[in-house]
């Protein structure tokens, strides 16, 4: 199994995301065929990627701000 990460388009009222080149040939994947795929989204920014990640103690600062 194949991953890549890929922007959605609109078209009409759907959102389309095309498979790569690559991918197909790899997979062998023809047109009008059957494929799994699984949606995730990905974040835009860090804010929040490291939640539950501990506050650093006084100690731990650097001091080189």
């Amino acid at each position: 199994m194949e991953e890549t990460v890929v922007r959605a388009r609109k078209l009409g009222g759907s959102l389309v995301v095309r498979i790569p080149k690559e991918i197909v040939d790899e997979e062998r994947i023809v047109a009008g065929e059957a494929v799994r795929i699984k949606v995730e989204k990905l974040r835009k920014d860090w804010f929040g990627a490291f939640k539950g990640l501990k506050p650093f103690r006084k100690g731990e600062e650097l001091d080189e701000h």
